[in-house]
């Protein structure tokens, strides 16, 4: 069904700049603070459609053009009828426009090279040459057919200093502009989709690059806006700090998104009450398949939410010995289908064995833990402010 995208500012914090606010897309509603998972190749790694569902995920990061375009294909996507088809999620869903993989590949000259109209970088099975631009990007974002897609952008490097920065600025916004220009050739997806198109704030460490870079991306008045870089999620201080650069130019009506958040449960935390609405991390669930499983609770804290956590970090580590004759959950409290049903004892078990079942009771945990400090984040906003019960279970109802 044909809908107009939409972003309604339902619910603003009392004192911070946290809000809740309702998406309408294509593919149905979600309500932010969202987590998205990512399935980087057409899959959450060792999670379900059904598996995120329980959870609380209402919307997922489905699908990487850059590894679209290496496997499956287009061709066998737009067969499928496009991405949701392809993996059985019937929710919201957005894609990213390879540009992450042209800032990482390109440190190997062998494997992709970026010149003024986009990058040429090799199949790494084939070693076919696929390039990349601003128009092929778009493009195959339209046989993904994700309700959220991305101008083609280039991430900008932390150690290239300001002339780095200001070249990925330079070739996002001029890139941005022949996005919008694919774009608007036809705005739905290959299967007849509306589909909302968000820029990206680059500029690094920078706050005047930062600005203009927002005032730039503002001015092609787009469905959204992410904040990008390589910083962004990867040094949470100096992300925080670039979220305040940008945020008093950023107009009410525009879902906000921070590319790559989500190392921690703190880490949505801290950036919500700046003002952000979206954010995705393979982190999550990569940590969880190594063994890296979130332990903590939700507390109050100067009118608004911390994650305390238990254990040092705030992750305990299931192949130390300890936890071998463990009874206990992962994590007190927790409803996830895991704590409810199995012991950290067992999940050693399992994690020794190398077995997939242990990858997916882990990475039910760790979305479970992100969904849920979102649920909170909501429920407080949406109470203004107020605190109830802070040290009740992270359980999404």
């Amino acid at each position: 069904m044909l809908k107009q995208f939409k972003t309604e500012v339902l619910k603003k914090h009392s004192t911070l700049a946290a809000r809740v606010t309702k998406v309408t897309t294509s593919h149905g509603e979600f309500l932010t603070p969202a987590f998205m998972p990512v399935g980087t190749r057409a899959f959450v790694n060792v999670m379900t459609p059904t598996d995120l569902v329980n959870t609380g995920s209402q919307i997922i990061l489905g699908g990487n053009t850059y590894h679209m375009l290496c496997a499956p294909g287009m061709e066998v996507l737009e067969n499928a009828g496009g991405m949701h088809q392809f993996m059985g999620w019937n929710k919201p869903m957005l894609t990213d426009s390879g540009g992450f993989q042209v800032f990482s590949l390109s440190k190997n000259g062998k494997i992709c090279k970026i010149d003024s109209k986009g990058a040429h970088f090799k199949h790494p099975i084939s070693g076919q040459v696929i390039h990349l631009t601003p128009q092929t990007s778009i493009q195959a974002q339209k046989i993904i057919g994700a309700d959220i897609i991305m101008a083609f952008d280039e991430c900008t490097p932390e150690n290239g200093g300001r002339e780095a920065a200001l070249l990925a600025m330079e070739r996002t916004h001029r890139w941005l502009y022949e996005s919008i220009e694919e774009h608007e050739k036809n705005p739905c997806s290959a299967y007849g989709y509306r589909q909302a198109l968000f820029g990206i704030i680059q500029g690094g460490s920078f706050p005047d690059l930062r600005e203009e870079s927002a005032r730039f991306i503002l001015g092609a008045n787009l469905d959204g806006i992410a904040i990008g870089g390589e910083v962004i999620g990867f040094d949470m201080q100096k992300t925080a700090e670039v979220i305040d650069w940008v945020r008093p130019l950023l107009p009410e009506n525009k879902t906000r998104y921070t590319m790559g958040v989500g190392l921690n449960p703190q880490d949505l935390i801290d950036v919500v009450a700046k003002g952000i609405d979206i954010f995705d991390c393979v982190a999550p669930t990569r940590n969880a398949r190594h063994g890296s499983l979130y332990c903590g609770k939700i507390v109050a804290h100067d009118n608004w939410l911390h994650f305390d956590t238990q254990e040092a970090g705030g992750k305990i580590l299931i192949k130390k010995s300890i936890y071998a004759k463990d009874n206990n959950p992962i994590m007190e409290n927790c409803s996830c289908y895991t704590c409810k049903n199995f012991s950290r004892s067992y999940l050693h078990f399992l994690f020794k064995q190398q077995s997939a079942a242990y990858s997916n009771l882990a990475c039910i945990h760790n979305i479970h833990v992100m969904q849920a400090v979102c649920e909170k984040m909501r429920e407080v906003i949406l109470a203004g402010g107020t605190i109830t019960c802070p040290n009740e279970a992270l359980a999404p109802h």
